[in-house]
């Protein structure tokens, strides 16, 4: 339905933003609307959720959140208001962790979150995120192709996703595949 929407923010209250475009004020449910200042331009990534009872526009930074907000919410159990506030640190490579590495106790931190949906987002969601960027890696980097390198060398992305923090991505890409082998390696 909608990409997304360009505009200023004119209201935040603690759920939701209100952007203006062309003279439309939209209310968009944001995983953290402080995050937002009034007055200010934003490209808010929006997912439609159409019930029979109401029609709720949730929003996201990044192509990257609403990627992994889409994925959360294709879980058994898990709707857009319980997945929305598990973006809501603004750091998705923890919450990812947490899943690949089948961390139950940090997804029962997030509210409305108890052991069975936390089981059962790792159970649909492991080994399927690595496709989702967590902006760890940059485009101008050969992070991509080490990312691939390592992973057809038989590495798991949670293990490859601590590493290459480490790595300095101004040096060629045999380098970085190198370094990152020893790091892995210890």
């Amino acid at each position: 339905m909608y990409g997304y929407i360009s505009g200023t923010i004119k209201e935040i209250n603690s759920s939701y933003v209100i952007i203006d475009n062309h003279g439309i004020g939209y209310q968009i449910y944001v995983p953290n609307p402080y995050s937002y200042m009034l007055e200010k331009e934003y490209t808010i990534y929006t997912y439609a959720n159409v019930r029979e009872d109401e029609y709720t526009l949730y929003g996201f930074k990044t192509k990257e959140e609403k990627e992994l907000f889409l994925k959360l919410i294709s879980v058994k159990g898990l709707g857009p208001k319980m997945a929305l506030p598990m973006l809501a640190t603004g750091n998705i490579s923890l919450l990812e962790e947490a899943i690949e590495g089948e961390n139950v106790n940090y997804l029962k931190k997030f509210p409305k979150i108890g052991d069975k949906v936390a089981r059962q987002v790792i159970l649909d969601l492991k080994g399927k995120l690595s496709v989702i960027n967590t902006g760890i890696f940059k485009k101008e980097d050969h992070s991509e192709e080490l990312v691939s390198a390592l992973t057809s060398l038989g590495y798991k992305t949670v293990d490859i996703n601590k590493v290459i923090k480490k790595i300095d991505t101004s040096k060629e890409l045999d380098s970085q595949i190198k370094e990152a082998l020893k790091l892995l390696l210890k």
